[in-house]
């Protein structure tokens, strides 16, 4: 129940109707008895400097920011973390003494993602990386924090793909980085050889979605992820499944990310079990 000192933390974007993030938030202020609640706003892309206004203006202590805003967001912020300038975009805001302070938790939540999953390590590892958007930046920066040794990017506009591969190689001179066409031999040969598949983009959120990528390229030795939770099972993990590779969707992201978020708005240890159980249930 909601009272005169309830704090708010929202979510931002659009569509934001698949979001998982309240049911696991809500769980994880319910279990430390945390006077919180988390609230869905989906806000339309011309209007989101007044949304952000918004939720300042309410005293809202935070927001989750999600597709397409995870860069867009970046100009209407008085700051951001290190890992955030690097990655170039924001998924986590803090609203403290009338300032909006901008985090990264994506890349974090990720990595951690795979190591509850598997146990190799990604050290001079490959991995292709489907997608240039916010997630994507979020994805490939901290594979290169965790030295990766080559990424491959494939997206559908190639100035966006050039741009991250110019932003890693920026922080990250020592990682080899490739920009592939899409669906050329080319990239046949990176993807024999790579290690990680993840996709980054948005096709998969809506029912007759195909999978971004054709079934002949992929094979069982890759370790596949969809970013996508929501459904769980896109037509690109379903490719995946039947080609024989070892595969994950996005939740784990989800969790591991939310967990980081949950310590930047409250100060405290997020309760990870609660909120795993929570996304089970959806």
């Amino acid at each position: 129940m909601n009272t005169g000192n309830t704090r708010y933390i929202a979510i931002i974007g659009h569509p934001i109707i698949h979001s998982l993030s309240p049911r696991m938030h809500q769980a994880a202020f319910n279990q430390l008895h945390l006077d919180y609640c988390y609230l869905p706003f989906d806000i339309s892309p011309e209007k989101l400097k007044n949304g952000v206004e918004a939720l300042k203006q309410l005293g809202f202590r935070g927001f989750n920011v999600t597709i397409p805003f995870k860069e867009k967001i970046i100009p209407l912020l008085d700051q951001i973390s290190k890992e955030a300038a690097i990655i170039g975009a924001v998924n986590t805001v803090l609203i403290e003494n009338g300032k909006l302070k901008g985090f990264n938790t994506d890349g974090a939540g990720f990595v951690e993602s795979l190591k509850k999953k598997w146990t190799f390590s990604l050290k001079n590892k490959s991995a292709l990386i489907l997608g240039a958007g916010g997630a994507a930046k979020a994805v490939a920066a901290q594979l290169c924090l965790n030295q990766v040794g080559s990424i491959g990017i494939v997206n559908r506009t190639r100035k966006k793909a050039d741009q991250l591969k110019a932003r890693l190689k920026k922080h990250f001179p020592k990682v080899e980085v490739k920009v592939f066409a899409r669906f050329g031999d080319d990239l046949d040969c990176f993807l024999k050889k790579a290690h990680l598949l993840v996709n980054s983009t948005s096709v998969g959120l809506h029912s007759g979605d195909d999978s971004p990528l054709p079934s002949q390229f992929f094979h069982k030795q890759l370790k596949v992820c969809d970013l996508i939770y929501n459904p769980s099972m896109t037509s690109f993990l379903k490719t995946a499944q039947k080609k024989g590779c070892s595969f994950i969707n996005g939740r784990g992201m989800l969790l591991y990310q939310g967990a980081l978020a949950f310590k930047i708005w409250t100060g405290k240890t997020a309760p990870v079990e609660v909120m795993s159980n929570a996304l089970s249930l959806a």
